[in-house]
């Protein structure tokens, strides 16, 4: 299939242009030339203003009784009120700010609801992946969050869901919020168990008012677990000036085409950045959010987010590669949905990943064969220490990349053989990490730039403007026996391109090994048409290719990536050291002399 050459949906961006630096060593710094947009720093008061301005509109909706129940809808003025009553009752408290606030739970009204009054009282709160309380084992990676972050008060917002964690998993003298604590036989620590319901009925006084106004904007305000997957995670802080001012970027930068005042639509975790991000940059512009209970899984979790586009279709729509790669197969079935969906979408964000060309190209076909346009497809480029998302592509492009700073941040690219190490800098950028103390002072540079430990290169070396394209993580990076290095997160892209749509993911191998091999799930059932064609797309793919990127061998995986073994995250990414640790038998197959005759070997066709 050839690209499409329609024309794009009508978009509306602000400058991209740059103020470029070229240094003597080969390092460029750019800072964008639009300044970044006035913005308040506080959230509580954010939401307080709009609760004033429209106190009857619904900010939040989320289903009732299952994925297919009615929507539940609450106002402006509804959220408002109850995280004042939640902040009432923790500033009753008088909890130190040097505890915490931790929140096992989904995306919901009542998560939402509260964060902002943990905020608005000026106690860090902790979103923690549900897998993390509820896959059972030793609950080794909530214990180690709960020993760094040392919570107060824990907000479990289903008993039934989190009840093993709770009676098992010693949570100190910290208070724990759920909806039926007759539920719990027990707890392993000190603290009392209190009903949500009791925390909403607080009533708020004017501690509260004086609480939001005198809230420090470079305080603590969320602490944002990394995903640890080569390490346990750490907790990034975040404060108010990072998060409103991140907000303020993807507002100026993408809002107006987004419809970020309109209807929303997402199921990213609020426990990572990209989900949290999308929450509060609805409420910035005083839009509505749908709670999208689904996500890119196989069976029943996709089918709810199938459902819930054809009802909601919204205008921006954001999902990693791999949600994409599933819709576009779903489209392909579902013309009500296809029209559906692409009668009111002006833009499509992806993230978590580089989108393979060959998915962009299908996905801007079916576009063009529904509506006669294409739909402008950006990035947010960034990370749990820069807020979010901090970089776009907001500027004309054919290109998949991860495109240029938005206002407001610093880019330094420092040369590393023919890529760049990409460094940041400005008001979104993070101090650092909970509990490192002066270690923190090793993930910036001598000028203040965060490492990010991503490589980029770029689309065009005499013309920044056109954009960047991810390159890898340096730390993914890994050396051959030989000592030849093998770009590990580049390699891998490139071979999800080449062998596009046949497997969903795959894992490079070959750290301290003679010669590189790949491990993949397949995405279509496994015969013998299937094992002739992987090989000999190996064989056109090693065609000119050295020993940093020759495939020598491909194994295909039966068991999926599992959630509760932290292989995959949760927003479908899979965490590569992880998943071969995991499966080092089938690592160990890749290398047998002679062949397993399962692998799969290059052979021209």
């Amino acid at each position: 299939m050839g690209r499409p050459d329609a024309p794009f949906r009508k978009t509306a961006f602000p400058s991209s242009r740059l103020r470029v630096e070229r240094r003597a060593d080969g390092s460029i710094v750019a800072t964008p030339e639009l300044p970044l947009a006035e913005h308040d720093p506080n959230l509580p008061r954010e939401l307080a203003r709009r609760a004033a301005l429209h106190p009857d509109k619904t900010y939040l909706a989320e289903r009732q009784g299952g994925a297919q129940g009615p929507w539940r809808l609450a106002s402006y003025g509804e959220v408002d009120r109850l995280s004042r009553a939640v902040a009432a009752w923790l500033l009753r408290a008088g909890i130190g700010a040097d505890r915490s606030l931790l929140i096992l739970s989904g995306n919901s009204i009542a998560h939402a609801v509260v964060k902002y009054g943990a905020m608005t009282a000026h106690l860090p709160a902790c979103p923690v992946s549900t897998n993390y309380a509820t896959m059972g084992g030793d609950f080794g990676r909530l214990r180690h969050v709960i020993g760094l972050v040392r919570p107060a008060v824990v907000f479990a917002e289903q008993t039934a869901t989190f009840k093993a964690a709770l009676e098992s998993v010693d949570f100190g003298d910290a208070t724990i919020i759920t909806d039926d604590p007759s539920l719990i036989a027990r707890t392993a620590g000190g603290g009392s168990v209190v009903a949500t319901a009791e925390v909403f009925a607080t009533p708020a006084g004017p501690e509260v008012a004086r609480a939001i106004e005198t809230l420090d904007p470079d305080a603590p305000t969320l602490y944002m677990l990394t995903s640890g997957s080569t390490s346990l995670p750490k907790a990034v802080i975040q404060t108010q000036r990072m998060i409103t001012a991140n907000l303020a970027q993807g507002r100026q930068v993408l809002g107006e085409t987004a419809g970020w005042s309109d209807v929303m639509l997402d199921w990213l975790p609020w426990n990572h950045v990209s989900g949290a991000f999308t929450k509060m940059g609805t409420l910035v512009s005083g839009g509505t959010l749908y709670i999208d209970g689904g996500r890119p899984m196989p069976g029943a979790p996709f089918e709810e987010s199938l459902r819930n586009l054809k009802e909601v279709a919204p205008k921006f729509y954001v999902n990693v590669p791999f949600g994409y790669a599933m819709l576009a197969d779903a489209l392909d079935r579902d013309d009500e949905l296809r029209k559906r969906f692409f009668g009111n979408l002006r833009l499509a964000l992806y993230g978590g990943a580089g989108l393979p060309q060959a998915l962009y190209d299908r996905f801007q076909q079916l576009a063009v064969d529904t509506i006669g346009e294409r739909i402008f497809f950006t990035t947010g480029y960034g990370a749990t220490e820069t807020s979010s998302g901090c970089m776009a592509i907001y500027f004309p492009t054919e290109e998949v990349g991860i495109g240029l700073p938005m206002p407001g941040l610093t880019m330094k690219l420092v040369p590393n053989g023919d890529r760049y190490e990409v460094r940041l800098k400005g008001p979104m950028v993070t101090p650092g990490y909970l509990g490192q103390g002066e270690k923190n002072r090793e993930i910036f540079d001598d000028e203040g730039f965060y490492r990010t430990g991503d490589a980029a290169q770029l689309h065009d070396p005499d013309d920044l403007g056109k954009g960047l394209k991810f390159s890898g993580r340096l730390a993914e990076e890994f050396k051959l026996s030989s000592g030849t290095w093998v770009t590990a997160g580049r390699l891998r892209a490139m071979l999800i391109e080449a062998l596009s749509p046949l497997v969903a993911d795959l894992l490079v191998c070959g750290e301290n090994r003679d010669r590189i091999a790949l491990l993949a799930w397949p995405k279509v059932a496994v015969d013998e048409t299937l094992r002739a064609e992987l090989a000999r797309r190996l064989a056109v793919f090693n065609e000119g290719r050295g020993a940093s990127e020759r495939i020598t061998a491909l194994g295909l995986l039966t068991e999926p990536p599992r959630v509760d073994a932290h292989e995959v995250s949760d927003k479908g990414t899979i965490n590569q050291r992880v998943a071969m640790t995991r499966r080092s038998a089938d690592v160990e197959r890749l290398y047998t002399e002679p062949p397993d005759p399962a692998v799969i070997l290059p052979r021209a066709g």
